[in-house]
């Protein structure tokens, strides 16, 4: 909790936790204590930090969402073993299990958000889902980046652009996340129709050096 709390008073404006079955992230004493103190902060503070629960729609995680109602549930496909989410679902193959689970988080008000990659076939199926929001899988375009910044904007430019393109005329939300760090996000931060970002790991990473007070600001900025 302490962590959360310097987090949001540098200026952050939510926290994602993505509770694995194996609880290597987060533990699940930790999820209900997190909704706690967020409920307790906004309360305290007159805020709408918003808390964002990633997960794989199953039964297990389903039960966790319902009873801890965050704000928004982002379902994200999971291959057993995986060191951290590397792909997109498939709508095609998915379709019935996401219109199951969007259907019972919209009845309890959480909003449903999907990872998907940029596709634009498989995106045109998206809304089908009844989902409200996409989180764009932006490894792709930071390891571009990370090489040259030229190749990023080519890679932001060519396919991302082109795929919020799909989703916005679907009247759906986007979010993004995955490897976006405080120089990529100047590019990216200009995606059509981009509502919310996730960062976890290069934000720690950064704040190893700069303390995390200054690494969100550093982000924030970046997102201007």
């Amino acid at each position: 909790m302490y962590f959360a709390d310097l987090v949001l008073r540098a200026g952050a404006q939510g926290i994602t936790v993505h509770p694995r079955e194996d609880e290597r992230h987060i533990r699940k004493d930790d999820v209900f204590s997190l909704k706690e103190f967020i409920d307790s902060y906004n309360y305290k503070n007159n805020t709408k930090i918003e808390y964002n629960m990633e997960g794989e729609p199953s039964p297990r995680f389903l039960d966790l969402l319902l009873h801890t109602r965050p704000d928004q549930a982002t379902l994200v496909p999971v291959t057993p073993g995986e060191i951290t989410s590397d792909h997109g679902f498939d709508f095609k193959k998915d379709l019935s299990i996401l219109q199951e689970y969007s259907k019972v988080l919209k009845k309890e008000k959480i909003r449903t958000s999907l990872f998907v990659e940029t596709d634009l076939e498989n995106l045109k199926l998206v809304s089908l889902t009844g989902a409200d929001r996409v989180e764009f899988y932006t490894g792709p375009f930071a390891d571009k980046f990370d090489h040259s910044p030229k190749i990023g904007q080519e890679c932001f430019e060519s396919l991302y652009i082109p795929a919020a393109k799909v989703v916005l005329d679907q009247k759906m939300g986007i979010n993004a996340g995955h490897d976006l760090d405080h120089n990529n996000l100047k590019v990216f931060s200009r995606l059509p129709g981009l509502q919310e970002v996730s960062i976890g790991h290069r934000l720690i990473s950064r704040a190893l050096e700069t303390g995390i007070d200054q690494s969100v600001k550093d982000y924030l900025q970046a997102l201007l």
